[in-house]
């Protein structure tokens, strides 16, 4: 058996990540080889990956790089808060995104299977999560084109890297009202720029709903009208960026914020990790 030291098994767990029994095995198979047995501990835990594929992934990160037209945002997800705060987890979600930059990738799929280095993005995730020894994937992906952004990343947790994310593609120079918004986005969540943008399937769907309900709270029959209008405006707020009340100012709403600091929003995208 070869003579591993600790100092040995200290300088691997460094490089890798690993676990101090699973560090020292690999090192007394390798017979002390740092580079053997760097590859035992990859395919063994590759084989992990393969048992790993049920299990759920509810933390991770959320990053954002801007190049020279568009921003490009991703969610890379591992099981638990002990893996995403890693130093090993965070860089690798920083070399993902480094890689879709300038990909154009607007896809999951598409974001996979970029290349970098002679590795797809999908095999370099794989062979991290051996490694970390968890579940990890890249859950979510986004590219928004504009002229200027603003990228908002918020820490629930200061242990934790950004667990929210937004990033605002607008026209105009008002950059500080700019990242009020996407600040304002990351709290408000809504789903769409404009009320126009909602779906018509999705607005008469609230219609009904909301009809039901004020006849079985027994409204009169002749203010009915009146009354889903007004439930569907509140609608229109819950979902539609412009229709909502600014968050530092609920008398102002955000069209007429921009309006006022004379910026034009042209796309938004929000993440959330687990959402």
């Amino acid at each position: 058996m070869a003579d591993v030291s600790l100092a040995d098994i200290k300088a691997l767990r460094e490089k890798l990540g690993t676990g101090m029994v699973d560090t020292k095995n690999a090192l007394v198979e390798a017979e002390g080889d740092f580079e053997k047995a760097v590859e035992i501990l990859r395919l063994k835990g590759a084989k992990g990956n393969a048992k790993r594929a049920d299990r759920s992934t509810s933390e991770g990160l959320i990053a954002a790089v801007e190049s020279a037209t568009a921003t490009t945002m991703i969610e890379l997800a591992c099981e638990t808060d002990f893996v995403a705060k890693s130093d090993k987890f965070v860089a690798l979600g920083n070399t993902v995104l480094a890689a879709l930059a300038d990909s154009g990738a607007e896809t999951v799929d598409a974001a996979l299977a970029v290349e970098v280095g002679g590795k797809t993005v999908a095999s370099i995730i794989d062979d991290e999560a051996a490694i970390l020894g968890e579940k990890v994937e890249l859950r979510r992906v986004v590219r928004i084109a504009g002229d200027k952004f603003s990228i908002y990343l918020h820490r629930t947790n200061k242990d934790l890297p950004p667990q929210v994310g937004v990033v605002l593609a607008f026209q105009g120079d008002d950059v500080e009202t700019a990242r009020s918004i996407a600040q304002h986005i990351s709290f408000a969540d809504p789903t769409y720029l404009s009320k126009e943008d909602v779906p018509a399937s999705e607005v008469e769907n609230e219609r009904r709903i909301v009809e039901e309900i004020s006849r079985g709270e027994g409204k009169p029959e002749a203010a009915l009208p009146k009354i889903v209008e007004g439930r569907v405006g509140a609608f229109f707020k819950q979902v539609a960026l412009l229709e909502q009340d600014y968050a530092r100012d609920n008398k102002l709403t955000i069209s007429k914020v921009v309006a006022d600091a004379k910026l034009t929003v042209t796309g938004f995208a929000r993440f959330k990790v687990g959402a």
